[in-house]
């Protein structure tokens, strides 16, 4: 099984014709978006993470928000099943390249419809719980499915509530710790989660850990990053402007595999 992997997949040419749910549609530049992406993925090599290209899905302008249709845990790939018709053809050949990773494959099948962005994986020493927004693009069809591939695995799914957001985590991620974090404009239950914090910035809310204590985040939210630093972690910030027109935040450009 692959450790320190991190999956993304290369902007398409469409690129700017994206869904937007919550935000108002804006111009695009794919010429940024291309350097940005590309920053995204140095950062996460500096970090010591190898990098995985997914084959590109040009046809798909969704499709560099490859979080949504793979989620892995242990050495289990589950590919979605896309909330919106329209991003339905990104999952074709997800399940042939994470076999030749070398990972087992599970798929979430419709009537189900589960996007990764709504799943939340919080690690503690005593439990791994899977927090899963039940959204316009997730019902509980798919939640069900998931729970039960990831039963055998002894992690915990639980349903969140999601009205404000396009994905549970537009609005919340996790520290290190296993603290949840959130903006809390958007968040519709905190108490879902059994420690909870607002951050001051909605890009303060997206997190990843990209080591030990170590976060990878937008350079929309300085005054989080600011805070997350007098706390002890090393932040990496860095932009991402043209994918959050698009409702995309750090944790939907990689899948990442420890």
């Amino acid at each position: 099984m692959p450790h320190n992997l991190a999956v993304v997949r290369r902007p398409g040419p469409r690129l700017a014709d994206g869904l937007v749910t919550h935000l108002e549609k804006s111009d695009v530049s794919y010429e940024k978006a291309l350097e940005q992406w590309q920053g995204y993925v140095d950062a996460l090599a500096a970090a010591g993470w190898d990098i995985a290209l997914m084959p590109p899905a040009d046809d798909c302008p969704d499709a560099v928000f490859v979080e949504d249709v793979l989620i892995v845990h242990d050495d289990l790939a589950v590919v979605t099943s896309p909330g919106a018709p329209e991003r339905r053809p990104e999952i074709e050949g997800v399940a042939e390249f994470a076999e030749s990773l070398g990972l087992q494959v599970g798929r979430i099948e419709l009537p189900g419809t589960l996007d990764g962005g709504d799943v939340l994986r919080v690690i503690t020493p005593e439990l791994t719980t899977m927090y899963v927004g039940s959204t316009a693009r997730t019902n509980g069809r798919g939640i069900d499915q998931l729970a039960k591939l990831m039963r055998p695995k002894g992690v915990r799914v639980q349903m969140v509530p999601v009205e404000r957001a396009l994905h549970l985590k537009s609005a919340v991620t996790a520290l290190p710790d296993g603290t949840v974090i959130g903006w809390d404009p958007v968040v519709d239950d905190k108490d879902a989660f059994p420690r909870y914090e607002g951050m001051p910035e909605e890009g303060g809310a997206h997190v990843i850990r990209i080591g030990e204590d170590h976060l990878l985040m937008a350079a929309s939210a300085p005054r989080t990053a600011a805070l997350l630093r007098e706390r002890g972690y090393t932040v990496t910030a860095v932009d991402i402007s043209e994918f959050e027109k698009l409702e995309g935040c750090v944790t939907c450009l990689s899948v990442r595999i420890r």
